[in-house]
């Protein structure tokens, strides 16, 4: 409301108000200048080699051993042998490898004969055959992986229970190819991603037989491992400060049919309307139990037969048969059997895909 004054009256003094203290703020007006030359702007030189800020007009040093906070881009690539530019520092601790790992080593360089025959003796004390034999295993588990494009999640997986199988005394005897083998096939299932034992067969060129058991050993020494690791109170296995993969091994039971679809279905070149299909339908077998007592690889194989002819997209029993690595009769018995408890499989949310049931064959 605004206020009126009278003839002669005078407003009242405002109330002082408290200094309120502001925030602390840097001057940037602050200017390093030369006090013999007074230039401003001041001709400054920054001389790295020594860490010294001096005057190029007269050559004062106002401030020494002044720390450079910049990007250091040294090279060494004249110390090393083929050319390159080496990185000046080392690798890290490996948790898969053995020993400390943070030694200092002598380069190879042109120092002459005395230098060439330490480093010579320096690899000659510092050889440990146990990594030598790791580092040729992990390149081969490697190699596998990338062959059937697995991630990096299950090839680690591999590595370190290739590591753990081989310091443990229960494996000794083993061939290395079957361990391979072994813990190829365990990783793969421990990251949802299974592998056949005839697809590890395939891949290692091991025997079934053998790769069975291997994996029953594998089972054996972490679940074993496991409840040694809960007596002495904790259930996280520590290797050299960093947790290992296997924080709980609670076993592995078969493969799910379901998993199987997935990769057998992109294999057969079938759309993903199709591969949903015959996930839905082995997940309902599955819990129905049509075909209880089959293995996973016939239930998949049968249950892609019949998501095929219900989506318009029929593949016979020999196309399935180089995928799945069954026979085409064992695909029809399984079929067989499919169909004959086909109005317990397709329920509704399968029929709301756009299945059409007439389309499907009698056995």
């Amino acid at each position: 409301m605004t206020q009126v004054l009278s003839p002669g009256q005078v407003l009242p003094d405002p109330e002082p108000r408290a200094m309120e203290k502001e925030e602390w703020q840097e001057n940037l007006n602050v200017k390093l200048i030369c006090k013999d030359c007074q230039e401003d702007p001041p001709n400054l030189f920054d001389d790295h080699a020594s860490g010294d800020i001096m005057c190029d007009s007269c050559g004062l040093v106002l401030s020494q051993r002044n720390i450079d906070m910049s990007s250091e881009w040294r090279t060494f690539s004249n110390d090393d042998q083929g050319g390159d530019d080496p990185s000046r520092v080392g690798d890290g601790p490996n948790a898969l490898l053995n020993g400390a790992q943070l030694n200092t080593g002598i380069a190879f360089g042109d120092g002459g004969m005395r230098n060439k025959e330490l480093h010579r003796a320096q690899n000659k004390a510092n050889l440990d055959k146990g990594n030598k034999q790791l580092l040729q295993a992990y390149k081969q588990i490697g190699a596998f992986c990338d062959s059937w494009q697995l991630s990096p999640a299950a090839t680690e997986t591999a590595k370190h229970l290739y590591k753990d199988a081989e310091e443990s005394r229960l494996f000794k005897g083993k061939s290395q190819e079957a361990l391979i083998a072994g813990c190829l096939f365990l990783a793969c299932r421990r990251n949802n991603v299974p592998r056949s034992f005839r697809e590890v067969m395939d891949l290692t060129s091991v025997t079934k037989k053998e790769i069975g058991r291997t994996f029953k050993l594998l089972e054996s020494f972490l679940m074993n491992k496991d409840k040694e690791a809960k007596r002495q109170g904790g259930a996280v296995a520590m290797t050299g400060g960093v947790v290992a993969f296997d924080e709980e091994y609670k076993g592995s039971g078969n493969a799910d049919p379901s998993e199987l679809c997935n990769r057998y279905c992109s294999m057969l070149n079938m759309d993903q309307r199709t591969s949903n299909v015959a996930i839905a339908l082995a997940k309902r077998m599955t819990s129905t139990g049509a075909l209880a007592g089959r293995s996973p690889l016939s239930s998949a194989a049968a249950c892609i037969y019949m998501a095929g002819h219900l989506m318009g997209q029929p593949k016979s029993p020999r196309d399935i048969q180089n995928v799945a690595h069954v026979s085409d009769s064992t695909i029809r018995h399984a079929y067989k059997l499919l169909f004959n408890e086909k109005d317990k499989l397709l329920t509704e949310e399968i029929l709301s895909r756009g299945v059409d049931p007439e389309r499907l064959p009698k056995p």
